[in-house]
């Protein structure tokens, strides 16, 4: 269970990098509580699809994944952080990424840092 709360706050702080970054991912609220609140469930959807579909995508790209030496992985990353992103929307949250080449570049911040959180954070289960 810890190990779940650990990823789940890695991939929120992740995802503020990357709203703080970059100017097409927008997180709106009228609070700053509100938006913390707004973060962490989309950091759980984040997680949700990670968890779900991307399994699913890397296995239907391997032959592209193979060909390109791994490359295409910042594809897929962008796919699923607007995947997450339409879901949000669907969901009345208030996060939203404008743009494939935006995704790509959120795809690749939030890999990076949220490798970094979880270097840092302890991961007891």
């Amino acid at each position: 269970m810890m190990n779940f709360v650990v990823k789940t706050i890695a991939n929120a702080g992740a995802l503020a990098v990357a709203v703080w970054l970059l100017e097409k991912i927008t997180l709106t609220g009228d609070s700053t509580g509100k938006k913390i609140g707004t973060l962490i469930v989309v950091a759980l959807l984040f997680g949700l699809v990670n968890f779900l579909v991307k399994p699913v995508v890397k296995l239907l790209s391997l032959p592209l994944l193979i060909l390109t030496l791994g490359l295409f992985t910042l594809v897929v990353n962008a796919l699923m952080l607007l995947l997450t992103s339409w879901l949000a929307d669907q969901l009345d949250l208030s996060f939203h990424v404008e743009g494939f080449w935006t995704a790509v570049l959120g795809g690749l911040i939030i890999s990076v840092v949220s490798w970094a959180l979880n270097v840092v954070l302890p991961d007891k289960d």
